[in-house]
Parts: C-alpha cells; sequence; structure tokens
C-alpha cells in the first residue's frame, strides 16, 4: 500500500515540476473522463476493502467508463447543450458516495466495531 502512496506522490511532483498545457478543446474531454476515472478508482478500492475485487471489472469498467464520458461530452457539444454538467454531477455523487464508504470501512476498523453493527447515526440516516 505504501508504494502506491509513493507513486503517487511523485506523479505528482512530477506532473506540477513538467511545463506542460492541456489545449482548450480537449479539456472538457479530460476533466470528465478524469472524473470518470476516479470514480472507478474509488470503486475498485471500496470492492478491494469488501473483499469483491475482481480486475476484470475493474478494468472494463475504468475503460467503459472514461470513454462513456468523453462520449457524453462530445455529444453534448454535437447537441450545443452542455451535457457535460450532467456527468459531472452524477460522478461527483458517485465520487463522495465512495469516499463516504471508504470512510466508514476505515472508520469500523479503528473503533473495533463490527461490519453488521450499525452506529446511531446510521440508524438515523445520518451519514
Amino acid at each position: 500500500m505504501w508504494y502506491l502512496l509513493a507513486a503517487l506522490l511523485v506523479g505528482i511532483v512530477v506532473g506540477l515540476n513538467i511545463p506542460w498545457k492541456i489545449p482548450v478543446i480537449i479539456a472538457r474531454y479530460l476533466a470528465v473522463s478524469l472524473l470518470a476515472g476516479v470514480d472507478t478508482s474509488l470503486g475498485g478500492l471500496r470492492a478491494s476493502l469488501e473483499g469483491d475485487f475482481d480486475i476484470t471489472i475493474f478494468v472494463t469498467g475504468f475503460l467503459g467508463n472514461t470513454i462513456l464520458a468523453a462520449a457524453f461530452v462530445y455529444l453534448g457539444d454535437v447537441l450545443g447543450i452542455e451535457l457535460y454538467l450532467a456527468a459531472v454531477v452524477a460522478l461527483g455523487v458517485r465520487i463522495f458516495n465512495n469516499l463516504g464508504l471508504i470512510r466508514r470501512h476505515y472508520l469500523r476498523g479503528w473503533t473495533g466495531e463490527k461490519v453488521g453493527e450499525k452506529t446511531t447515526t446510521q440508524a438515523n440516516g445520518e451519514g
């Protein structure tokens, strides 16, 4: 796990120190595809924590989601509507949902709570 975090940090440092610009014409496509990739990655992490990870599902989901997200942006451009906003909202909701589930998983581990137990905030519908 630590080598993944180290690789992420090295990638961030290298990316911030290399001067490059994203062409304006592909910025929206890249942004929505990036959100789709983050969503799929967090979903894969969540599945791994739950013991339900499958590499084939992850890879096909990652490629399919990023391509589909870019296709929605292209379709919106062709139709002349801001369709990418719908993708941003949907992916944003999924990202925060996955982050919430991952957070709960780690909090259960740190507090010693069993997986089947629910806290009073979860029982009340809070999150």
